[in-house]
């Protein structure tokens, strides 16, 4: 895919023109070459391995039939109610194709069972068109409800890793999210409600509104709440009846490089070893049986997330989560 954008709105200097591009695209590579006016961005999955923190991600792609780094952000295979991918960008599409077989009215309650190490809830590189969406790089419509767009828009890196969930509680206003995650990056229960808001794109469309989610101190959860816990009693509380859609980043279990080159700097990280991993799979897994929400499951999606939860894991953590959810991957 080539872009063009204006010469004011990109550094000359080579290293600030690559941060401002990598903080715009987060999971697609842009390579910027100056042409009159302006830059031509011609946009790709990152297939460097200089590129990715983790060095033992190719070895942990023979269990993904050898497949090369540029394609680990298109990567996905379903197993009964599971889509289990590499970038949890394709969590959107999975549930955007239940809801299109469901049929789930805007107003109604789901349930959000998100697991992970990061909220999920940045802006993706969607134009607000009207009432409409369209994705800023192909300019093609995107629409919660029609998965081709969704499918287009994640292929196209319109929507991705750290903004699948914006679009989809834009849609479904009245979700409960739940997101467990561990120390240090959450430390006790912390509710919010969450609200439709709007960010300025700078770069492709300059000015024009993008769909966002503003986060507010509420208390208590329920309809249009947000709660982030590290605590699994408070994680499961006082869900209420409808259906159910589990996300799982296995970052959530272990964020040793959390996408940082500079990950051997940190001072507190999330990097138990793998005992310990598949210790705290058995016990989450074990109180959403206790609560019986594992038959409730409507949807769910696994993700590896390269460059987050280390690829030496991978094998045992799937096949540990595969034991614990059974009927999931019927």
């Amino acid at each position: 895919m080539t872009l063009r954008v204006a010469s004011h709105l990109l550094p000359d200097e080579p290293h600030a023109r690559h941060g401002r591009l990598r903080t715009y695209f987060c999971d697609i590579d842009a390579q910027a070459s100056p042409i009159e006016g302006g830059w031509q961005l011609d946009l790709a999955w990152p297939s460097d391995p200089e590129r990715h923190v983790d060095f033992r991600i190719r070895d942990a792609l023979s269990a993904w039939g050898g497949i090369g780094l540029d394609a680990m952000a298109t990567a996905r295979r379903r197993s009964g109610r599971v889509l289990t991918s590499l970038y949890d960008t394709w969590s959107l599409l999975t549930w955007c194709e239940w809801a299109a077989r469901a049929k789930p009215c805007p107003t109604d309650r789901i349930t959000i069972l998100h697991l992970d190490d990061h909220r999920d809830l940045m802006s993706p590189r969607l134009a607000i068109e009207g009432d409409k969406l369209v994705d800023m790089i192909t300019d093609e419509p995107f629409d919660v409800m029609d998965p081709a767009s969704v499918l287009s828009a994640c292929n196209s890196g319109a929507v991705g890793m750290g903004s699948f969930l914006t679009p989809f509680l834009l849609a479904f206003p009245n979700s409960d999210v739940r997101q467990l995650c561990q120390p240090p990056k959450v430390e006790g229960t912390q509710d919010w409600a969450f609200r439709a808001a709007v960010e300025r794109d700078d770069l492709l469309r300059p000015g024009v509104a993008r769909p966002a989610i503003a986060l507010e101190t509420a208390k208590g959860t329920g309809r249009g709440h947000y709660r982030a816990t590290s605590d699994l009693d408070a994680w499961l509380s006082d869900i209420d009846d409808g259906p159910i859609l589990l996300h799982v980043d296995m970052d959530y279990f272990n964020n040793r490089y959390d996408g940082d080159g500079d990950w051997t700097d940190r001072m507190r990280a999330l990097d138990p070893p793998l005992e310990t991993v598949l210790r705290r799979i058995d016990e989450v897994c074990a109180v959403m049986r206790d609560n019986g929400l594992v038959e409730r499951v409507e949807d769910a999606a696994v993700a590896f997330s390269p460059g987050f939860f280390p690829a030496e894991m991978w094998q045992p953590a799937d096949a540990r989560l595969r034991e614990n959810l059974a009927g999931l991957y019927e």
